[in-house]
């Protein structure tokens, strides 16, 4: 037992913290269960699963983890589960050194290096690596402070093609083509073996001209963030964590203002999708604080974007329409994607349509969440991963105006969507609409539907 364990066996520091969080047995238990079923595990603890712990019982696998973040989330700071009394669990060195945003870019390189090739070769040795939202807070003001230092610098230079720079650039190409067509489970090991054993060791090398250097870890950064979102993809969500805090760092030796935005908007998607809106909101801010002296709209866009998600989790509707209308003013003023970096041409109003679609379902404004994601669900036929979310974020659109019928032959439509397509992401969306089936579960429909997706999706919850 931890150093909370009482000498009577009970855990009397998680019983001190559960009081000052003023959070009821009931409450903590649901909301433990919530944060463990965005992360793929699915828990079904009640108000005596907490008596136990408290008793002096500790939860099973990443369960510490869980109520760590979940009673952090009631008490507004970061708390541990050795601070909950809960025995310190080992982890790789690895697995820790890469939460850190260094200051020394060299320990960061040895880390991402480190990082991948446990990742492919000894995967077991990784573990379970849990997603740790406080760790958020430090690379958000690193990233702040180099934006402050850097805020009259110039902006990266382009530099001339020829030697490893086209090279990479060319790889780079071709594993966003896979990304989008496979999803990110298909690609990953690839990415992430070229960026450990081909790109940090040209990084690593001496010699290399100053120009070609900046340029090379603009493009690591660009692949570790791809790697955090493949990892994301496969509901690795620790290992997303990972790869985006170290893509960030070398975005900031790169100079690469817009990508950085990028990877703060990657960061704030996975942290609002986790069940910590608050987190996300914060890191889409500080991506558009970066964005506004990039000089990319459609980046500016795409944080306004992330932050209107986060809001609307929140339940606050005033703040989530003027982010998105924010959003659109972005959106207004960019010319053409050519004009913009290559790290966000990707981005266009259908973009801005499938996220707004999202917003506009956790604020319960069905009706326009339906119109926004028929819109998506059309203008995707190319992107089956965006189109099979944007089908879930329908179906629940159409359930929620009472329309069952059609919100499950959508859904079964997407569930077609996902063969050939590696994509957690939207197995997860599929999965949130089957959990608001609960209450027409004796629906014969509702039953079929159920059958189709278990293969899928796994067993419900419910």
């Amino acid at each position: 037992m931890g150093g909370g364990a009482g000498a009577g066996g009970g855990n009397t520091a998680l019983a001190a913290l559960i009081k000052e969080a003023g959070c009821s047995n009931a409450a903590l238990a649901r909301r433990v269960n919530e944060l463990s079923s965005r992360q793929g595990e699915i828990t079904r603890y009640d108000k005596a699963s907490v008596t136990r712990w408290v008793q002096g019982m500790t939860p099973k696998g990443r369960s510490p983890q869980f109520i760590a973040e979940a009673i952090a989330a009631f008490l507004g700071r970061p708390v541990t589960p050795t601070d909950l009394g809960f025995p310190q669990q080992a982890q790789r060195p690895v697995v820790a050194r890469a939460l850190s945003y260094r200051e020394d870019v060299g320990e960061t390189l040895h880390t991402l290096a480190e990082l991948g090739s446990t990742d492919i070769s000894r995967r077991s040795l990784l573990g379970a690596a849990p997603f740790v939202a406080s760790a958020l807070m430090d690379p958000q003001r690193q990233w702040l402070l180099w934006l402050l230092e850097e805020e009259h610098a110039p902006r990266l230079a382009a530099v001339a093609g020829g030697g490893p720079v086209d090279q990479v650039e060319a790889m780079i190409d071709m594993f966003d083509l896979m990304d989008n067509r496979f999803g990110g489970g298909s690609v990953r090991p690839s990415i992430v073996g070229y960026l450990s054993t081909q790109l940090i060791p040209m990084l690593q090398q001496r010699g290399l001209p100053t120009d070609q250097r900046r340029t090379l870890y603009v493009y690591a950064a660009k692949l570790a963030a791809t790697a955090g979102w493949c990892s994301y993809d496969t509901a690795d969500y620790g290992l997303a964590e990972r790869y985006m805090i170290q893509g960030l760092r070398l975005c900031a030796e790169g100079g690469d203002r817009v990508l950085g935005g990028q990877i703060l908007a990657g960061m704030s998607h996975l942290a609002t999708s986790l069940g910590h809106p608050a987190e996300g909101v914060a890191l889409a801010r500080v991506g558009i604080a970066t964005a506004r002296t990039s000089g990319s709209p459609l980046g500016l866009m795409r944080l306004h974007a992330m932050a209107a998600r986060g809001h609307a989790v929140l339940g606050d509707s005033r703040q989530a329409t003027a982010a998105l209308v924010a959003a659109g003013a972005a959106l207004e003023r960019s010319r053409s994607s050519a004009e913009e970096s290559p790290w966000v041409r990707f981005l266009d109003h259908h973009y801005l349509e499938a996220e707004s679609a999202l917003v506009h379902r956790d604020l319960g404004e069905a009706t326009e969440a339906e119109r926004l994601a028929a819109a998506s669900v059309k203008a995707n036929t190319d992107r089956r991963r965006r189109q099979a979310i944007s089908s879930s974020v329908l179906s629940t659109a159409l359930l929620q105006q009472d329309r069952l019928d059609e919100a499950v032959g959508t859904a079964t439509s997407a569930l077609d969507l996902l063969g050939g397509v590696h994509s957690e992401r939207s197995v997860q969306a599929l999965r949130d609409f089957r959990a608001r089936l609960t209450p027409h579960r004796n629906e014969a429909i509702v039953r079929d539907f159920e059958r189709k997706a278990r293969p899928i999706l796994g067993a419900s919850a419910a």
